[in-house]
């Protein structure tokens, strides 16, 4: 399995401190989102492309552990997914533009896994923050499932709670360009999303 867990073994892990959906966006002027779409790594840069995002952050979600550590994440069974935290200003981007992206850099196809990487914390997901996020997310689903005609693995759970995650994983693409260029190559990511989307492959906004 080809991963980006053999490039993170010989770094100590910091402990994640959670967030809650009250303290996602201490900005009053931002709204935030959180989305699992494999290695987030990948999730961070397609996000930093989209104007309006005003941060990103990469962490976990949707499991029973507190404070999950990378290791842990990987190795399963704490149910958390690798997921980004996208910030957004409402005034310049909408969730439901957040949403088009997420479809796009995403194989909705794949259960437990995305592209090379293999497992649950891999899982494809929105996690939903309130009842406009989640029936804008369920709408999407469906029109993903009209347009392909097949079943989507994507699951759609409520939000409960954030973790970042190590300080090396952030904007690891900018930080680690060679390193990241190679993974997300061998990974086969973009070969996979160009023949699920075509020309909307990897977009970061709405045509």
């Amino acid at each position: 399995m080809m991963s980006h867990f053999r490039w993170t073994t010989l770094w100590p892990l910091l402990l994640a401190t959670s967030l809650s959906p009250s303290t996602l966006a201490e900005d009053r002027n931002t709204a935030s989102a959180v989305f699992a779409a494999g290695c987030f790594w990948c999730v961070e840069e397609a996000y930093d492309k989209v104007e309006g995002v005003v941060a990103t952050t990469s962490g976990f979600s949707g499991g029973d552990v507190a404070n999950p550590g990378y290791d842990q994440v990987v190795a399963g069974g704490t149910g958390h997914a690798e997921v980004v935290k996208v910030e957004y200003d409402p005034e310049k981007v909408d969730y439901s533009t957040l949403l088009y992206v997420f479809w796009r850099n995403v194989d909705p196809f794949a259960e437990n896994r995305q592209f090379c990487d293999q497992g649950a914390s891999y899982r494809s997901a929105l996690f939903p923050m309130n009842q406009a996020q989640r029936q804008a997310a369920e709408d999407s689903r469906a029109e993903v499932t009209e347009r392909f005609e097949r079943e989507v693995a994507t699951e759609i759970n409520d939000f409960k709670a954030f973790y970042p995650a190590a300080e090396y994983h952030q904007d690891y693409y900018d930080k680690n360009p060679l390193r990241y260029q190679f993974y997300k190559s061998a990974c086969g990511r973009s070969d996979r999303l160009e023949e699920i989307w075509g020309d909307e492959a990897e977009a970061s906004r709405q045509p």
